[in-house]
């Protein structure tokens, strides 16, 4: 008898498979273990996802990458219409977890059956034990994201301060500003509070600030190793 592989799934409020994370993924996972990668944007183009997913006035930002490498920023109402759609696909599919691949807060995003992991709801509790009582420096990709992201890292009790680049458009020069703009702010660790971000956007970082910095792809990566 062949032993059934267990399936698990990602979802990208991009377009997948994301060339950046897929391969972390996907090497982090057993023979046994089936990883299936969906975006929010597949099958998209550039005029459909601005028609589709416009950011109203007000409204929260999100950025993500398409296939091509570009970056593309979206409302959050959209988005988290299109995860739903995305968590219900991949469930059909025969998924039993599914991780989120996108550090925002969507409130009320559920699964039927599968175990779905939203980073909002680990990164910070672990980064606050990780860090303990010091002031906070979250990088996020745009600096609109600032107020909309604040929430989730309120909760830690961490003194907070921010600046952003995006993972997908800055420049290393770009990232290390930032980082030195956190540092100078009083920032004593700092958080990478995006999927895009990758170890080499933490090695830019390290070369200009002398605190720790964790990448939130990297944690997401090694717990869901600790998982499967």
């Amino acid at each position: 008898m062949t032993a059934t592989r267990t399936k698990i799934g990602t979802i990208t409020i991009g377009q997948a498979p994301r060339a950046d994370i897929a391969p972390l993924i996907n090497d982090a996972l057993p023979p046994d273990v089936e990883c299936l990668h969906v975006g929010v944007l597949d099958g998209l183009d550039a005029a459909q996802i601005a028609e589709r997913f416009p950011a109203s006035l007000g409204e929260s930002l999100l950025t993500s990458r398409l296939l091509d490498g570009s970056a593309v920023v979206m409302g959050k109402r959209a988005v988290r219409a299109g995860l739903t759609k995305k968590i219900a696909f991949l469930e059909e599919a025969g998924a039993s977890l599914i991780l989120l691949l996108c550090t925002g807060e969507f409130d009320g995003l559920a699964a039927k059956k599968a175990r779905l992991i939203e980073p909002d709801h680990v990164i910070p509790p672990v980064v606050k034990a990780l860090a303990g009582s010091v002031t906070l420096g979250v990088m996020v990709p745009l600096a609109e994201q600032a107020q909309s992201e604040i929430r989730k890292w309120q909760a830690t009790g961490m003194k907070l301060v921010f600046a952003s680049a995006s993972p997908y458009t800055a420049s290393a020069e770009d990232v290390q500003a930032a980082a030195r703009s956190l540092r100078d702010q009083g920032a004593e660790f700092i958080v990478l509070d995006c999927m895009g971000y990758r170890l080499e956007h933490k090695a830019w970082c390290r070369e200009v600030v002398d605190v720790p910095v964790v990448a939130s792809t990297d944690l997401m990566v090694h717990l869901l190793r600790a998982i499967v």
